[in-house]
């Protein structure tokens, strides 16, 4: 069989082969005007049926009430479920309680659990009566209520972690203290999650580790985003968008083209779940899924 021919039986088991389960990201608008565009952000993306969509906390818990208000509206207006970031930044353990449980009494039934970044300029210093970090965090919202709680994983390892191996057994603790399943910062090397897909497994970690994936179509803006969360980005990607900074379209097509191309090779290595940082646009996340198979 050729080379071609082999790709297309490839391509025509995966097709034909049950769509994968997804979830979205957004993070909470600062206006009334980029309210409403992320509300026709979730209005397009609501009908492919995600297990959940998730809304982030700023820097230092900046956003705090923003994520409140939008977590809650997801969860009244739509069908989705929907999940609110918490963070361990800048809040004493009886102010997450209170936060905790507001959740719990609006519905809201899952929580990603985070350490959180300190505001820009400043180092993570842990509040003196808060959480220190997410596996502490775990444990007291599992004392609040039955969360299903995701907590964050670094296939290419925290910038501030001591070592790979000390990554690996910090991402255990948040898992033995009760979280339901970790998300992964966002990767383009495939075989960067794979390798760690295989070291947690072989630490003994059981849970799900879902891959995060981000469509790009600002490169510059990743490179800013990679350095920050230590996520490396190949040069065969900066050579792809080289010369596009004012054709948008070719860009789009490009992203479009790069995500589902990575979705597509970890499904071929048994991969069916995919957690989408959407950065409140709808086109190129629901471009991706359809391309996947899924349907609204």
């Amino acid at each position: 069989m050729s080379l071609q021919s082999d790709l297309f039986h490839e391509l025509r088991e995966l097709y034909a082969a049950k769509a994968p389960d997804v979830s979205f990201e957004f993070f909470p608008p600062k206006s009334e005007e980029a309210e409403a565009k992320l509300w026709t952000v979730i209005r397009t993306l609501e009908p492919l049926k995600p297990r959940f969509v998730s809304v982030t906390y700023g820097a230092g818990g900046t956003t705090r009430e923003r994520t409140h208000s939008t977590v809650k509206r997801i969860k009244n207006e739509t069908g989705m479920q929907a999940a609110a970031h918490l963070t361990c930044v800048g809040a004493s353990k009886s102010e997450i309680k209170e936060i905790a449980q507001s959740y719990w009494d609006a519905g809201v039934r899952h929580i990603v659990a985070l350490r959180g970044d300190a505001p820009p300029n400043e180092t993570y210093t842990p509040h003196p009566e808060g959480y220190a970090y997410a596996d502490t965090l775990v444990k007291g919202l599992r004392e609040i209520g039955d969360f299903e709680i995701s907590v964050a994983a670094y296939p290419e390892t925290h910038p501030e972690a001591r070592s790979t191996q000390a990554d690996i057994e910090h991402l255990q603790r948040k898992i033995d203290a009760g979280a339901t399943r970790a998300i992964t910062q966002f990767f383009f090397d495939v075989d960067v999650y794979l390798d760690f897909l295989e070291r947690a497994q072989k630490a003994g970690i059981k849970a799900e580790i879902v891959p995060g994936i981000l469509p790009v179509t600002n490169f510059g803006q990743l490179t800013k985003f990679a350095s920050m969360c230590g996520a490396s980005v190949p040069d065969w990607l900066g050579r792809l968008f080289d010369g596009l900074d004012e054709k948008p379209e070719q860009r789009n097509l490009i992203a479009a083209m790069v995500a589902a191309e990575q979705c597509r090779m970890l499904m071929l290595s048994g991969i069916d779940k995919f957690h989408f940082y959407t950065l409140n646009r709808a086109e190129l996340t629901h471009a991706i899924c359809h391309i996947l198979g899924i349907r609204a």
